[in-house]
């Protein structure tokens, strides 16, 4: 099930022109095989389609992720954006005006809207249900335990962690600042926080989390993660537990974020980014206008947890060709 029903899907600012969701994130790797492997051990549902990988939630309908094989490293390919339907020709006369429309990328359905960012990163937008959340998402509700009986769960019968819904993207960028701009002229982002030009998060009009796009500064564009709600702070560590006993030991957490608010943990991909477990990050109604602020460097990452890798914040994917 893709939507729970506590989510209000119908919900939108009125008079704010603007994608609501992010509705497929599509790259390419050296080898599916191993990223079958990789998504199945952190919970989601991978399905081979021909020649690429379509990831889902657990039971869910929407297909997240695409990714294709292809090159000796990673690479974003492009994002898939959705839009209300009656938003569709009032985003492609924008995209028009500033001359930056595009040719439909060649992994593509070839559908919606095409359009190239300032860093040359290609954009697809499509008229498409609102997958983004429309409220809050809530925790799992565990069953209380009385005084005398133990709470936790043996660690060998502790269920698989699935996560519900992707949550955002973090993206690399050579300028944080121009990126900001266009996503909120041309996309209809509006800026939640920012720690100077180092990293900015944006949210949808629409309602969505604190963050539906990141960026963050890099000498190229590139995808840095994808992260996945979960259902409570012991999910994110089972989560992380998982993947251990799977063999993909490196990565980053448990802790919790300042900007966003979120529990996290990251799991470090075999491409040298990553998969976030998320939990209880902030939300951002289509009625409330978000505080913006721009947060000291130390302000921007981590309220409690270890100190991040020294190259989590590294870019491993080549130049995108202008």
């Amino acid at each position: 099930m893709d939507h729970p029903a506590h989510l209000d899907l119908a919900a939108r600012r009125p008079d704010a022109l603007g994608v609501h969701s992010v509705d497929r994130v599509v790259f390419a790797v050296p080898d599916l095989s191993e990223a079958q492997s990789f998504y199945r051990a952190f919970g989601l549902d991978t399905r081979r389609q021909g020649d690429h990988l379509d990831v889902y939630t657990a039971g869910g309908s929407h297909c997240w992720m695409s990714i294709h094989e292809s090159g000796p490293r990673k690479q974003l390919q492009y994002l898939r954006l959705g839009a209300f339907a009656q938003d569709l020709e009032a985003l492609r006369e924008v995209i028009a005006s500033r001359g930056i429309a595009t040719e439909a990328h060649p992994l593509s359905d070839g559908e919606g809207l095409w359009l190239r960012t300032p860093d040359a990163v290609a954009i697809q937008i499509v008229a498409a249900p609102k997958v983004s959340p429309g409220a809050k998402t809530q925790p799992l509700s565990p069953a209380p335990v009385a005084a005398g009986r133990r709470a936790a769960p043996a660690r060998s019968r502790v269920a698989r962690v699935r996560p519900r819904t992707l949550s955002h993207v973090l993206l690399f960028t050579a300028d944080v600042s121009r990126m900001l701009a266009f996503s909120r002229e041309v996309l209809g982002l509006r800026l939640s926080d920012h720690s100077g030009d180092i990293i900015a998060f944006m949210h949808g009009a629409h309602g969505s989390d604190h963050h539906l796009i990141a960026f963050a500064k890099s000498d190229a564009p590139g995808l840095h993660h994808t992260s996945w709600d979960v259902g409570s702070i012991d999910e994110v560590g089972h989560g992380a537990e998982q993947m251990r006993a799977a063999g993909y030991v490196q990565g980053w957490g448990v802790g919790r974020h300042v900007l966003g608010s979120n529990y996290f943990y990251y799991v470090r991909d075999p491409w040298g980014s990553y998969a976030e477990y998320s939990f209880d990050i902030d939300f951002v109604p289509h009625d409330v206008e978000w505080p913006a602020a721009d947060h000291r460097p130390e302000d921007s990452l981590y309220v409690w947890g270890p100190p991040p890798p020294d190259n989590f914040t590294t870019n491993y994917e080549p130049p995108v060709a202008a």
